[in-house]
């Protein structure tokens, strides 16, 4: 059977968009705000530490965001996911597990290793599990695991980024999977999130975009740093976690390194994104993807929200009109 979006969900959400789980930049005040809005909010587990630091995220979603809904019903309220490594070397897996069978998340995001496991979990309470993928190979996988969703990280993504061009990502993968599809990389407005949608995508992926919201945990000169920058200040590298991942030149500069002279890291350590960083990627090496060039100025939640709106439905009208037009010619 196609896997498709839940009816429940389309009627929750203002706008396609999921808000990107960020390393140290996602807690619960930015998906809060983003299900407040009509957008999916998500966090990385590993930002909630110790363990019980994500009992208690997980559980104060659920508990605030379910107050939200009784007291105004006709809210657009959309649900909230938490992304998690699914690898098996991760030593939090087992508890971080335990906690999704205690406050059963409507949407569970896998990264780095097979979702099999989380999926037969997911699908138990009924939530549905997306799995971020960066390759085709990755990708089958997945599929084969039986998640709902495939997030394809395509090139210009924020962080951990694939070096597939978004639509032909989209194109190859719809050649063996008519399930879900989440675009990721370089989208940054409303213009993006429809042609994504146009591309063959149900949801886009947001990340950059809302770093500089305000009520994200990032710092301010972080939030500074990205409406200053441009795409030339993004550099791709595999110096600080031996994954490739877009990061910005001028915090690279900051802590005195050269961003023309960065060394491969040896090994991957998953467990790396537990132990508080010292002055490392990701406190003060930042990430941003390609649509840096987009975003202009600090906002809320809230307003960053409008501004997609605002945006989305102006392209919709620009390219019913050409449409329109192309069909009366």
């Amino acid at each position: 059977m196609k896997k498709t979006i839940p009816d429940n969900w389309w009627n929750q959400l203002k706008l396609p968009v999921i808000s990107a789980p960020m390393f140290l930049v996602s807690g619960p005040d930015l998906v809060k705000n983003c299900c407040l809005n009509g957008v999916i909010g998500s966090f990385p587990a590993p930002n909630a530490r110790p363990i019980e630091v994500l009992n208690s995220w997980m559980g104060q979603l659920n508990e605030e965001l379910e107050a939200a809904r009784s007291k105004n019903p006709n809210q657009k309220i959309a649900p909230w996911a938490m992304n998690m490594v699914v690898h098996s070397s991760y030593s939090r897996l087992k508890d971080e597990i335990e906690l999704i069978k205690k406050h059963k998340p409507q949407l569970v995001i896998t990264s780095l290793g097979s979702p099999k496991n989380v999926v037969e979990i997911v699908h138990e309470y009924g939530g549905l599990v997306f799995s971020d993928v960066s390759d085709l190979k990755f990708a089958k996988k997945a599929a084969e695991a039986g998640v709902d969703g495939l997030i394809l990280v395509a090139s210009g993504a924020g962080g951990h980024a694939g070096q597939i061009n978004g639509f032909a990502f989209v194109d190859m993968v719809r050649t063996f999977w008519d399930g879900i599809i989440v675009l990721a990389g370089a989208i940054s407005t409303g213009k993006g999130i429809l042609a994504a949608q146009a591309a063959g995508a149900d949801l886009a992926y947001m990340g950059t975009r809302f770093i500089v919201a305000t009520e994200s945990m990032a710092q301010e000169d972080y939030r500074e740093m990205l409406v200053e920058a441009t795409q030339e200040d993004i550099i791709l590298t595999d110096a600080f976690s031996g994954v490739k991942a877009n990061m910005l030149k001028p915090s690279i500069i900051k802590v005195g390194m050269d961003p023309d002279q960065l060394v491969k890291k040896a090994k991957v350590d998953f467990d790396d994104m537990q132990r508080e960083p010292k002055a490392k990627a990701w406190r003060d090496i930042w990430s941003a993807g390609h649509g840096v060039g987009a975003i202009d100025k600090i906002e809320t939640t809230t307003e960053i929200v409008a501004r997609l709106e605002a945006e989305y439905r102006e392209a919709l009208q620009t390219i019913n009109s050409k449409a329109a037009r192309l069909a009366f010619l």
